[in-house]
C-alpha cells in the first residue's frame, strides 16, 4: 500500500500531490506549500509548513515522521530515506542532489541548511557484524543557524552546535561546539564565527543593501532577464520590463530626499527599507530590512528581486500579508 501511494504521489500533478497527502495520510499542509512536479513524499506524519517547498524530481520516503517549516525548501534531485522521521526546522535549505539516510533521526534547527550534495548518515554498515566488523546507528542534528556548504558529509552520531559554518567538502566525525568554522577531513575548529562576523550599524546595513540593489541590476535584471538599458540614479535602479516603468529604491537609515521621491512618480515602485517610521506610497512594494517581510506578490520583477536576495545574500523575507 505504501508504495502504491508513493508511486500514485509521484505521477500526480502538484496540486493532487497536497491533496492526496490530506486525504490518504491526514497531513497537515500549510498556506502556499508546494511540492513539485515528479517528487514524491510519504511518512508516518507529513506536515509541510507555510510557504515550504519539496522542489521537483525529490523523493521522501520515511517510515517516521516528516516535518519542513515555514519557509524551508528541499531542492531538486534530492533522496530522503529512512525507517525513522527528518525534523527540519523554519527558513532552512536543503541543497539540490542531496542525500539524508533518516534510519534514526535527522534534526535541522531554524535557520539552518545543508548546500548542494551534502551527505547524511545515520546508519553505517556494510561487511557482516557476526565477523567482527563494526555498525553504527545514532540520529544526527544540527543546531540553529549551521551552515554546510557544498559536498559536506556527516556521520552517524554527530551534533553540530549553533551559529556554525561547516566549509565545503568537509567530513563531519564527531560533535562540534557552537559559534564554529570547521574545516577539513575529518573536520576541525579552524576559527570561531565570532572573530569573521560583522557588527552591523545602521550605516552597514545601507551599504549592504545598496551592494545587493547593484548587484541585482547586473545579475537579476541584465544578465536572467536579458535587460540592456538600466539607470543606476544612486539609490533607485530604473528600468522598463514588458512595456512597464519600473523603479527600485533604496531608503537608507536616514530616509530619502523628496526631490528623489518625485523623479520615481508614475512608475511600478519597489522599495528596500532601512528608514524606522518610515511611509511608502500606495500601492508600492516593500522590502522592509528591519523586519524582514514583504508582501509576496504575483509582480515578476518584485519576486525576481526576493529571491535574488535569498538565493546570492542568505537574506529571506517572510510573507508579511499587507494588502497593495
Amino acid at each position: 500500500m505504501r508504495a502504491l501511494l508513493f508511486g500514485l504521489i509521484f505521477v500526480s500533478p502538484p496540486f493532487l500531490k497536497k491533496w492526496l497527502l490530506r486525504w490518504l495520510c491526514a497531513a497537515k499542509i500549510g498556506p502556499h506549500a508546494h511540492i513539485g512536479w515528479f517528487s514524491a513524499v510519504v511518512g508516518r506524519r507529513v506536515e509541510l509548513g507555510q510557504h515550504s517547498a519539496i522542489r521537483p524530481f525529490t523523493l521522501i520516503r520515511l517510515d517516521g515522521d516528516l516535518r519542513l517549516g515555514n519557509y524551508s525548501e528541499i531542492s531538486s534531485f534530492t533522496l530522503i530515506y529512512g525507517s525513522s522521521g527528518l525534523i527540519v526546522g523554519d527558513e532552512c535549505y536543503i541543497g539540490p542532489q542531496s542525500l539524508i539516510n533518516a534510519d534514526e533521526e535527522v534534526r535541522l534547527g531554524d535557520e539552518s541548511a545543508l548546500g548542494p550534495r551534502c551527505m547524511v548518515f545515520t546508519h553505517g554498515s556494510f561487511l557482516p557484524y557476526t565477523e567482527g566488523y563494526w555498525v553504527k546507528r545514532a540520529g544526527v542534528t544540527l543546531g540553529k543557524r549551521v551552515w554546510c556548504a557544498a559536498g559536506v558529509f556527516i556521520h552517524p552520531g554527530v551534533e553540530i552546535g549553533d551559529d556554525t559554518f561547516v566549509n565545503s567538502r568537509s567530513v563531519v566525525t564527531q560533535a562540534i561546539p557552537p559559534g564554529s568554522i570547521v574545516e577539513g577531513n575529518p573536520a576541525q575548529v579552524v576559527r570561531h564565527m565570532d572573530q569573521v562576523r560583522r557588527k552591523m550599524s545602521p550605516r552597514r546595513v545601507d551599504a549592504a543593501a545598496l551592494q545587493m540593489l547593484r548587484d541585482f541590476a547586473e545579475i537579476g535584471l541584465r544578465r536572467e532577464l536579458g535587460l540592456k538599458e538600466i539607470e543606476d540614479k544612486g539609490h533607485t535602479l530604473r528600468f522598463r520590463w514588458r512595456g512597464q516603468a519600473y523603479a527600485i529604491t533604496l531608503v537608507p537609515s536616514t530616509g530619502i530626499p523628496a526631490d528623489e521621491m518625485e523623479a520615481i512618480a508614475g512608475a511600478r515602485q519597489i522599495f528596500l527599507v532601512n528608514c524606522p517610521g518610515w511611509s511608502p506610497p500606495p500601492h508600492s512594494l516593500v522590502f522592509d530590512l528591519r523586519s524582514l517581510q514583504t508582501r509576496f506578490s504575483p509582480d515578476r520583477i518584485h519576486t525576481a528581486l526576493r529571491v535574488f536576495m535569498q538565493r546570492y545574500y542568505g537574506v529571506l523575507f517572510r510573507d508579511s500579508g499587507a494588502p497593495d
